[in-house]
């Protein structure tokens, strides 16, 4: 509801307006109602309202000295009106040069009033547009310059913007946050606007749990094409002021977007740097703990200096280090023989140090990064971060402390055949095949899954070769501008309405369409149809 405060001298006046207009049909609400411009002008210090129709001739302050003071003192942004008599036309053309809106001649018409408070509202409505366009052009492209700090790929410009931006002090992390339901999302249940409206819902109730902080907020900045999380900058002030722990303060966050959303949520917290410069760190360990969290106990919390160290002398004594060498060298070299004694023997190591706390863990964190080493090896261009993923996703679906040797000797099979499929040779033609596929299947749900089963090929690694011939392209970032330029297209050459245009090209999500758009075009598919229009 629109808020309107009516100001004039005689009562009866007042009266009638309370009685003229249907106020609540009309979208509106009476805020209150003053006899003169100065009770006004002290109401208006500590409320606001959305339109001022205010009598011009008034004891104490007339209407036209209220105007002039609260333009002046900037103390209200209101729409102003005048109620005036034919002898104070000129009165009411000053008020006009004054940045009053209309004139209203006693008595007072209802049509004038009607026509009045519909003008206005079209006007609010107008404003609310175009403020949640441009809040949505400056969020895109803060987003743009915290993800370039993020990938370690920035210069000076978005350094500085991100600093202007976002309240940072102390320390600093960078921390991931996803729903979880079971074992995570399941891409055969679900599909890809369903994850998306997912993920929406999970920022929109992260930006509301946090709103001092809203801008510390970044939406889908994973390098994983199958994910659908949100990122989040976190400062140590956060926590102090209110008088909180760390942890205290993430497990607070959780519980509060858990109660909104009526789902659960997980949050892993990449290590701590000490500048924003450094944050890629963060945001490169974040990725690798919150793949490696699928070999742990399931929590809602991880935090890297808690949940992954591997490095220390107090450490090393835990570490079952020549039982684990053996083992990646049997799992690159495919001998599954070799494995199983190798598997053996870890485990027989692990029962002899079970009583310190996280042994298992450590062994297995190890392990993994072994493991990315030598899926590194293979390619100088694979992604570790996508190699680990594959590991969590692929091979791991329960905690390695329940799982045993059985389940550590089925991943190991697993994870000897990917290095396997990382030393094909993936030709050209399927490169060029897929990308024939994308151009005529962009406005489907199309995703490196869907493809990898259609080309019988590995996805991950899909996405990885696909990285590699595209300039380090990802395959959403492809399939994101093959779509947005089909839609500048049917912009230029087409009269369709903005909405049908996003669903042609394969967006049901137009707030989201509209934000990828202003990523890669610079501004809305509006101004851009007006501005490169043939007139």
């Amino acid at each position: 509801m629109l808020k309107v405060l009516l100001v004039d001298d005689e009562p009866f006046i007042l009266q009638g307006l309370q009685v003229l207009i249907d106020w609540e049909a009309e979208g509106y609400e009476i805020a209150a109602l003053m006899p003169n411009g100065k009770d006004a002008y002290d109401y208006l210090k500590e409320n606001e309202v959305d339109l001022i129709i205010s009598d011009i001739q008034m004891p104490v302050m007339t209407g036209l000295e209220l105007l002039e003071r609260i333009r002046a003192e900037k103390i209200s942004n209101a729409k102003f009106a005048v109620l005036t008599g034919y002898d104070d036309i000129t009165y009411a053309q000053k008020a006009i040069r004054s940045n009053s809106m209309d004139y209203i001649l006693k008595p007072v018409q209802k049509e004038n009033i009607l026509s009045l408070l519909r003008k206005v509202s079209k006007l609010k409505i107008e404003k609310d547009v175009h403020d949640d366009r441009q809040r949505k052009m400056e969020d895109a492209y803060l987003a743009r310059n915290v993800i370039a700090l993020l990938k370690g790929k920035y210069d000076a410009d978005n350094l500085e913007y991100v600093k202007k931006h976002l309240l940072l002090s102390g320390d600093i992390r960078y921390v991931n946050i996803e729903v979880i339901s079971g074992g995570g999302y399941n891409e055969d249940d679900e599909d890809d606007s369903d994850l998306r409206e997912l993920q929406h819902q999970l920022y929109q109730t992260c930006c509301e749990s946090q709103k001092d902080n809203i801008n510390h907020f970044v939406f889908d900045v994973s390098y994983d094409d199958s994910s659908y999380d949100v990122g989040f900058i976190y400062c140590d002030n956060m926590a102090t002021r209110r008088d909180l722990s760390e942890k205290e303060y993430f497990n607070a966050m959780i519980q509060k977007v858990e109660n909104i959303m009526r789902r659960q949520i997980k949050m892993t917290c990449g290590k701590k740097v000490p500048d924003i410069q450094a944050i890629a760190k963060s945001y490169s360990s974040c990725c690798i703990l919150n793949s490696v969290g699928g070999f742990h106990n399931k929590k809602k919390l991880y935090i890297y200096e808690e949940d992954a160290q591997i490095d220390g002398e107090q450490n090393a004594v835990f570490l079952c280090k020549s039982s684990i060498d053996n083992l990646v060298l049997a799992i690159n070299g495919g001998d599954k023989a070799a494995m199983d004694t190798a598997i053996d023997d870890l485990f027989e190591e692990l029962r002899g140090i079970s009583e310190k706390e996280n042994a298992k863990n450590l062994n297995i964190n190890y392990l993994l990064f072994q493991l990315i080493h030598i899926a590194s090896e293979q390619d100088d261009n694979v992604n570790q971060e996508e190699v680990l993923h594959y590991i969590a996703e692929n091979s791991f679906d329960e905690s390695i402390t329940r799982g045993g040797s059985r389940h550590m000797k089925r991943f190991a099979y697993e994870y000897s055949e990917y290095l396997l499929s990382l030393r094909r040779n993936v030709s050209r033609g399927l490169i060029f095949s897929i990308e024939k596929d994308i151009q005529e299947h962009f406005d489907e749900n199309i995703t490196l899954k869907s493809l990898g089963d259609k080309y019988y090929i590995n996805s991950s690694y899909l996405g990885q070769i696909f990285k590699k011939t595209h300039n380090n392209m990802s395959f959403k970032d492809y399939l994101t501008q093959i779509r947005i330029n089909h839609a500048a297209t049917q912009l230029l050459n087409t009269d369709k309405k903005v909405l049908k245009i996003a669903e042609d090209v394969g967006y049901k999500d137009c707030d989201y369409f509209i934000r990828k758009f202003i990523e890669l075009k610079g501004c809305t598919p509006s101004k851009y149809r007006r501005n490169n229009s043939i007139q």
